[in-house]
């Protein structure tokens, strides 16, 4: 769908300058996705893997992130062993709905009520990122979170439209559960891709 040089705006990697790739295509259908351009895949033109790492070694930066949409709809091997290749490190962001493929320096997982991830994630996630909607989703961050591994860190994000009435009952839950983070989308904020 698209690609950029930017900061990673959220979870543990917050702040780092990263090189996002885009995948258009998703059937999780999220209510509150915040990318519903990137859904039909059909709407985007496929571009070669060498175009994509030409792309991102144009930037100093040594971090990819890909994301989607849903990422893991496509095998993945060949493009991150084409990133790791030339030492960019591979994050990826993914509900966890498709087969894990490639080869991951980092794995963001999270997952969402609209498609049942896959138990495989559970034991290969670094970071679980919870969006919260409403209420309810706190009983489905500690579901997931019971779950993963025990190196796994536990993020708590806001739904950005949201965020006024999560945020303060976020902040209230992380303080009576410790074992949680809050994640916050900075990029929103300093309104930057």
């Amino acid at each position: 769908m698209e690609a950029f040089y930017t900061l990673q705006g959220e979870g543990f990697h917050s702040g780092k300058a990263a090189y996002f790739i885009r995948l258009g295509g998703c059937d999780v259908g999220c209510v509150w996705c915040d990318v519903k351009d990137s859904w039909d895949a059909n709407a985007h033109p496929k571009v070669a893997v060498e175009e994509l790492l030409l792309n991102a070694k144009a930037n100093p930066g040594k971090l990819v992130v890909i994301t989607g949409g849903e990422p893991l709809m496509y095998n993945l091997d060949n493009l991150t062993a084409v990133l790791q290749s030339e030492n960019f490190k591979t994050n990826i962001e993914t509900s966890g709905a498709h087969p894990l493929s490639g080869s991951w320096d980092w794995i963001c997982f999270s997952p969402k009520k609209f498609k049942e991830p896959l138990p495989e994630f559970y034991e290969a996630a670094h970071e679980l990122k919870i969006i919260v909607f409403n209420k309810s989703d706190f009983e489905f961050a500690e579901k997931h979170a019971e779950k993963v591994n025990q190196n796994c860190i536990l993020f708590l994000q806001p739904e950005w439209d949201k965020r006024e009435q999560m945020m303060p009952l976020i902040v209230d839950y992380i303080k009576e559960n410790p074992k949680w983070r809050m994640s916050i989308q900075t990029h929103k904020y300093l309104d930057i891709p």
